[in-house]
């Protein structure tokens, strides 16, 4: 357990990927204009690794990387949900989407925007994402 955050839970659609993640109730959800972000509507909040679980569905993930091949853009063989994600920003932790959340955990969400056609740039600027995968 850790302290002041909160178990949440979620999956994909069909219910193949299933995963844990300790975080707070209120969200801090990035919306990135990146090509792919745009394309997939990829909101997401970053946790360090230790506090993610993958509870079912391993094999049932693929990967999707291009251009740096840093982020692993992994989602379910069967129903195309990407419910997590390693950034590029934080390859030692994982973006979760907050919609592929269960129901009942989450209070509040503040989403931010960050500039990913300008990535290098957003990264550099941006004065707390990279920690946010620090335990």
């Amino acid at each position: 357990e850790y302290r002041g955050l909160v178990k949440h839970t979620g999956g994909c659609h069909c219910g193949a990927i299933r995963f844990e993640v300790w975080a707070s109730a209120d969200l801090h959800v990035f919306n990135c204009n990146c090509s792919i972000c745009t394309k997939k509507q990829n909101k997401h909040f970053i946790v360090p690794a230790s506090r993610f679980k993958l509870l079912k569905g391993a094999d049932n993930l693929t990967t999707y990387t291009f251009n740096t091949h840093r982020a692993q853009h992994t989602f379910c063989k069967t129903c195309g949900v990407q419910s997590f994600y390693t950034p590029r920003s934080n390859p030692d932790g994982y973006g979760i989407a907050p919609h592929c959340l269960d129901d009942g955990t989450v209070q509040t969400i503040v989403t931010e925007d960050i500039n990913g056609k300008e990535w290098e740039k957003a990264v550099k600027e941006h004065k707390t994402i990279r920690d946010m995968s620090k335990p």
